[in-house]
């Protein structure tokens, strides 16, 4: 694997807490990657961050489009997002990279920081857009901003689209693997990791497509009902942060141990929370059959060779949570418009598709998802660095 365009490390002057920015790859002098606030977070992370945001582009290059795929890139903060210093320090982090932000790294919500507080922080710190770096690729700036903002001003049920679209691409991930593999929807159980924004819209729209979600874990533990759980109800006693108040737990709900999850019977598990989160131990308790990695990294590469021993399908982060990604740049350069509809047909054709060809290609070549994914991302990035150049 070559080494980033750009790493860069920031250490704040005032906590002595770390972030981090690595830009993998530049398409038209612009990358794309979302910005994670977590403690712990580590330079390698955010690296490997970067180079899976390259591939995500990759793989929805589409070259009859308006939406041409940028650069890979990664943001990261080394800060518990619950610290009272927090926000504070994110407004000083993009202080520090803002050149970086205005000319060429386009940005957003990931791991422990919504879009909103992105959004604030970035008007705080002096940037007009976390996304401005674009807008110079755009044929109508105004009308593609507008279409954008009035996109995130849709809700459908009480949640944004925003926060819909990615669990949707999850979710359809998912649905496209077990439809392959001939397994009917009802009656097919599944434990969720992580009920904030990617996880809690997985839930949804696997349980609206018939399935039935018997786990899910927050930072307080595991809930789990192998009857099912009543995942709207859960879905609006979240916090900001995605921990469900236990108040509306019904007789039949247990509490469990956090990491009660990764071992309940199920034949889906859908890691949503935080990276490197099974390895090669933890692996051990998983009876599902599938693994669908909404979170960036969950799975570590010995845990799932283990599992690719024993039989169970890792589909790989770098394909199935790719939507939300997608979906920004389809509305702001003007694939579709700002409805619902729209975004829900197009992200789950593309996935699909998607799924479909990693899935098929692994068949082929007799490799594991993940090693078929990078394999189409290798066909594909040559195309695009002949069109638009290395690195501009």
């Amino acid at each position: 694997m070559t080494a980033p365009l750009m790493s860069l490390t920031w250490t704040d002057h005032l906590t002595g807490r770390q972030g981090f920015l690595v830009v993998d790859r530049l398409v038209r002098g612009v990358c794309s990657g979302g910005l994670r606030m977590r403690e712990g977070c580590t330079l390698e992370e955010v690296t490997g961050l970067a180079r899976g945001m390259t591939m995500k582009e990759a793989l929805h290059y589409d070259p009859e489009g308006r939406y041409v795929p940028l650069g890979g890139a990664k943001g990261g903060i080394d800060c518990d997002p619950r610290d009272p210093r927090a926000y504070p320090l994110l407004v000083r982090y993009l202080r520090a990279v803002k050149p970086y932000v205005e000319r060429f790294w386009t940005t957003g919500e990931d791991l422990g920081l919504s879009q909103d507080l992105v959004d604030r922080a970035a008007a705080e710190a002096g940037l007009v857009s976390s996304v401005q770096a674009v807008y110079p690729l755009l044929d109508d700036e105004a009308a593609a901003r507008r279409r954008l903002s009035d996109a995130f001003a849709v809700e459908v049920d009480g949640i944004g689209l925003d926060e819909l679209v990615g669990g949707c691409g999850v979710a359809e991930a998912a649905l496209t693997a077990l439809d392959r593999a001939g397994v009917p929807h009802p009656g097919t159980r599944v434990a969720v990791q992580g009920l904030g924004t990617m996880g809690g819209a997985t839930a949804r729209f696997l349980t609206r497509a018939g399935l039935t979600v018997v786990a899910v874990a927050d930072i307080k533990g595991t809930i789990a009902n192998p009857s099912g759980l009543d995942v709207e109800t859960l879905l609006a006693a979240r916090d900001a942060y995605g921990t469900v108040d236990r108040a509306v737990l019904r007789p039949g709900d247990r509490e469990l141990p956090g990491e009660a999850w990764l071992s309940v019977e199920a034949e889906v598990l859908v890691p949503a929370a935080v990276s490197y989160a099974i390895d090669a131990a933890e692996q051990e308790k998983v009876t599902a059959r599938w693994i669908v990695e909404a979170a960036n990294m969950p799975v570590l590469p010995e845990a799932e060779e283990r599992l690719a021993a024993r039989g169970v399908t890792v589909l790989p982060d770098v394909v199935v949570n790719s939507g939300t990604n997608a979906w920004w740049w389809w509305t702001l350069f003007g694939d579709i418009g700002p409805r619902a509809d729209e975004a829900f047909g197009r992200v789950r054709r593309s996935m699909r598709t998607l799924v479909e060809r990693m899935l098929a290609r692994a068949e082929a070549d007799g490799t594991t998802p993940r090693a078929a994914a990078h394999a189409i991302v290798a066909d594909r990035l040559p195309l695009i660095a002949e069109r638009f150049g290395w690195y501009r």
